[in-house]
């Protein structure tokens, strides 16, 4: 027919399909529902995913090699940071090497220092006749002998005053001004081998100038006889010091014959240092270290009953002087148990660790220690012909604190430093704070045990407060120019905290003592140091603390 529309033929549509064929054809088609469209979806399908299953694998693969590289990276750059670091090691290891050999050849290198210039010998006098006191009988089973009596190495106070040019003048209760420094416990004969002051250092006139043992001059007219014989009088501190140690040597070689002496002298020795380390401040407790004290007596009373027959010695060589015989006295033999004699000397060396180790930075914990060695040592039992033996205890102080006895010396020289007593550890100098310590808790211990009153005790005090009267004053006469930090330091801590106990044995005496040791002593100082300054710093406390005004 002319006017029908041409008949619609079929077309397979999914046969050749259009990649623009739209989604709604694809849904409207008439052959959507056929098997062959379903087999050529299935054909597409199975492409599609053949096509994500290689991408995947190709992506897999990429990641390995990816992974690989890194780990490879990985071992690299660790492989190169121990390289870095043993190649850091070897060049310290070579620098180290260098140093010592540098050390080494520092130790190595000797430096021969020339003597000092001997000291200019006073004029020749014509010495006073004396005949000298025969030595002790020598026994057989003593290992120390001394020849010669023993003196007192103190000379006189100056005729100006105790402290020299500050012109005070200590009342009724103070040491006589021209008289000796230990006027009760020097002879006659001892007073004539009294070691002459040295010459000054400084250009004062020798009448005048205090001497390098920090004492002033005596009536000179009196003394210049016998000054050039005096001259030759040694250390009797450093002389019993010595013997201490041949008195140890004397006792470990005995312990290795005597059984007795052997299981028993060790036990001893460690119940009195502990006895002594257990002491504490008693914060006014009474009786808080009575048990020590009990412990230490009954070990001593022990070894001087001499049960493990120990060998017997001669207590002169032990003593500042002579002694004669004391009607009464519990020891008037000329020997004693060296077993005894050996705990003395470790109760003392005990008492001078604990002053160092503990009161160096707590100078509270000397007293309960100073308050032991005086009641220890004026025990009756314990005396030998009437007096005590602290001089064991004083040569171990002359050894660590010289300036307590007037030495003196510049703390930048090895000559000096080795006179004011800085110790050596392992052959080299300690630290400055560490001397100061050590010189704090030594000037503080010297302070708690010759403060002690026994003004309401049957005993007899061992080390009165003379001697902290002279050992103040030996500082203080110090010639400005040598006045030193270790000083300053020993005269600081002897008044922190007992200036309430010499204000009492002394009264106006000692008012006018510790404005010379508190202001006038550090004004005079060429060198300012924080020692120097520390001393000042007591008297503003006082005042502050107490209203004593000191100047």
């Amino acid at each position: 027919m002319a006017s029908s529309s041409p008949s619609r033929q079929p077309t397979n549509h999914w046969v050749n399909g259009s990649p623009q064929r739209s989604v709604l054809d694809e849904l409207y088609a008439e052959d959507r529902n056929s098997e062959a469209r379903h087999r050529y979806l299935l054909e597409v399908a199975k492409q599609e995913h053949e096509r994500v299953r290689k991408e995947a694998e190709r992506v897999y693969l990429e990641q390995l090699k990816r992974e690989e590289l890194q780990r490879i990276e990985e071992e690299r750059r660790k492989e190169q940071e121990r390289i870095r670091l043993e190649e850091e090691r070897i060049r310290h290891e070579e620098q180290l090497a260098a140093e010592r050999a540098r050390l080494n050849e520092l130790k190595a290198k000797k430096i021969e220092i020339p003597p000092p210039l001997p000291e200019p010998e006073p004029p020749a006098a014509p010495a006073p006749s004396r005949t000298t006191p025969a030595a002790p009988a020598a026994k057989q089973n003593e290992p120390v002998q001394i020849n010669g009596p023993a003196t007192k190495p103190a000379p006189p106070i100056q005729s100006g005053g105790l402290f020299g040019s500050s012109g005070l003048k200590p009342a009724a209760t103070a040491p006589s001004i021209g008289a000796s420094l230990f006027p009760s416990q020097l002879t006659p004969a001892a007073q004539s081998q009294l070691p002459p002051p040295a010459p000054p250092a400084s250009s004062v006139p020798a009448s005048t100038a205090p001497k390098p043992n920090g004492i002033g001059p005596a009536s000179e007219s009196s003394r210049s006889a016998a000054a050039p014989e005096a001259r030759t009088v040694p250390d009797r501190y450093i002389e019993i010091h010595k013997n201490l140690k041949l008195l140890r040597k004397s006792v470990m070689e005995q312990a290795k014959t005597n059984p007795a002496l052997k299981s028993r002298l060790g036990d001893m020795r460690r119940e009195i240092r502990k006895s002594v380390g257990q002491l504490t401040v008693a914060s006014g407790v009474a009786g808080v270290n009575k048990v020590q004290q009990q412990k230490i007596n009954s070990l001593l009373r022990e070894a001087l009953s001499n049960q493990v027959q120990s060998q017997l010695m001669e207590v002169s060589n032990f003593v500042l002087e002579p002694r004669n015989p004391v009607q009464g006295a519990v020891n008037n033999d000329a020997v004693l148990p060296s077993i005894f004699l050996y705990l003395i000397n470790i109760f003392a060396k005990a008492a001078i660790a604990q002053f160092i180790n503990e009161a160096g930075s707590r100078p509270e914990t000397a007293d309960p220690v100073g308050i032991c060695v005086a009641a220890t040592l004026s025990e009756p039992d314990f005396l030998w012909r009437g007096k005590s033996l602290i001089d064991m205890l004083l040569a171990k102080f002359r050894v660590v604190c010289p300036v307590l006895f007037g030495h003196r010396g510049s703390e930048k020289t090895e000559q000096g430093r080795a006179r004011i007593g800085w110790w050596k550890d392992c052959g080299r100098w300690v630290s400055e704070q560490q001397h100061m310590d050590r010189m704090t808790g030594l000037g503080a211990g010297f302070a708690a045990i010759s403060l002690r009153n026994f003004a309401h005790s049957k005993k007899t005090n061992p080390f009165p407060p003379r001697e902290y009267w002279a050992a103040m004053a030996r500082i203080v006469n110090t010639p400005a120019a040598d006045i030193s930090g270790t000083q300053c330091t020993v005269l600081k801590a002897m008044v922190e905290g007992y200036e309430q106990k010499f204000i009492e044995f002394y009264g106006t005496a000692a008012l006018a003592a510790l404005r010379t040791a508190l202001i006038e002593f550090p004004a005079r100082a060429t060198q300012r140091s924080p020692a120097v300054d520390a001393l000042q710093v007591v008297a503003q406390r006082l005042k502050r603390d107490t209203g004593l005004v000191l100047g």
